[in-house]
């Protein structure tokens, strides 16, 4: 099989991971991104074409420079989608046009009588992000009618894709969220990773990391860790990630919060980008990951922070229940209450599960590995792609009998 698959020059471990274990299934890709793309283990693999339409996109690039870079993205694609060999076109996620992508270029697809399989991250994100529109809905139903097949990670998702937007059943397929293995390890031991970021011994960490915006909720975490810190002096708490896009006014009240609490001193903020080669360091000097969102659908933060064997505090929200299991990979506190978030977090560090750290990390470990491998991903997902390839090929031989019966 011959596969094209659209990153939307966002995510590269999403995309990696899945690139990997189609590739080692024996499929050929054509995988269109940009420059984050760039790992010379793909660029070795003959099956691979690295497809970089997306260009080179820098933090401080001027306006102009932006625009054109989308323009020439688009203009490649253009160019690009009738000439290409692949059959399937696999939309991991839309680029910068966002209803131009879900309405238009999913019709011009079509009609090149390519298969569009879309894989969500997110069922409605505006929803999420609490800017909903008829105009936003109305584009999303387009994209969803025009797609041959849809990947979601949970069942409640799908319920929802099947409730919200009217997709049959039979062209929705569950698949796990691929564990993040791009994140170099270099087995940092958590004493070492706790020294560099200044952790004292006995000093309790609490970890949020991810891109900061409303829905994520940290400010209610900031109001629990006062609570926490009031009481008990050993709580320290770690916010790493840049503000998403448009949500610097959002990160820069949660900074001003920290610098008003009387506790900034026991706060660790880096509200910027956290390099790949960091990451481990922040992982690994934490007793728990605290996800307080407001609303989500799922979260690769936490697949992330199960990565490395850490325990998971997250609300109840989207499909977090399926994910966490209580009292083995971590707690679940009710969403929208700084409270609730504070007695798990003291549930949490009165457990068996913090107070056998070391033992319970392997654990978590090997259980996301086995329930969400990237082997496991790709099985479902070439299992879609040879499906719809069966059923185009029926197509064709029933339009050639068609065609021979009338000469």
């Amino acid at each position: 099989m011959n596969i094209a698959l659209f990153t939307g020059c966002r995510d590269q471990y999403y995309s990696f991971g899945l690139t990997n274990a189609l590739l080692a299934k024996g499929l050929r890709m054509d995988v269109i991104g940009g420059s984050e793309h760039e790992r010379p283990d793909l660029h070795a693999n003959p099956r691979l074409r690295l497809l970089r339409f997306g260009g080179v996109q820098t933090r401080k690039e001027t306006i102009v420079t932006r625009t054109l870079r989308i323009l020439n993205y688009y203009g490649r694609l253009f160019a690009y989608a009738p000439v290409a060999e692949p059959e399937i076109f696999h939309v991991l996620w839309n680029y910068k046009l966002e209803y131009f992508d879900r309405t238009l270029l999913m019709l011009y697809f079509k009609l090149l009588r390519k298969r569009v399989v879309l894989t969500l991250h997110n069922v409605n994100a505006g929803k999420r992000d609490s800017d909903d529109s008829w105009l936003n809905r109305l584009t999303l139903r387009i994209q969803y009618d025009l797609a041959d097949h849809i990947f979601v990670h949970t069942s409640k998702m799908k319920s929802e894709l099947i409730a919200e937007f009217g997709v049959h059943e039979h062209a929705v397929t569950v698949i796990p969220f691929g564990t993040n293995d791009v994140v170099p390890k270099k087995g940092i031991a958590s004493a070492e990773a706790k020294q560099r970021l200044r952790i004292t011994d006995g000093q309790k960490t609490i970890l949020f990391f991810g891109n900061l915006g409303p829905y994520k909720g940290v400010e209610l975490l900031i109001a629990a860790f006062q609570r926490l810190r009031a009481a008990n002096p050993n709580y320290r708490l770690i916010i790493a990630g840049k503000p998403r896009g448009g949500c610097e006014g959002y990160a820069a009240r949660l900074r001003t919060t920290i610098e008003t609490s009387g506790f900034q001193a026991d706060v660790q903020f880096r509200g910027e980008f956290i390099p790949d080669e960091e990451i481990e360091t922040y992982f690994q000097a934490a007793d728990v990951l605290v996800l307080p969102y407001r609303s989500i659908c799922q979260s690769g933060v936490l697949f992330l922070g199960h990565g490395f064997g850490l325990p998971v505090i997250a609300t109840d929200v989207g499909s977090f229940s399926e994910q966490v299991i209580e009292g083995q990979t971590g707690f679940l506190c009710r969403p929208g209450d700084p409270d609730s978030l504070a007695e798990a977090i003291e549930k949490y560090f009165a457990s068996d599960l913090y107070h056998r750290l070391g033992e319970h990390r392997q654990a978590i470990k090997d259980l996301v590995h086995r329930g969400h491998s990237w082997q496991t991903v790709a099985d479902l997902t070439a299992s879609v792609y040879e499906r719809l390839l069966k059923h185009q090929e029926a197509i064709r031989s029933d339009a050639g009998k068609f065609q021979e019966d009338r000469t």
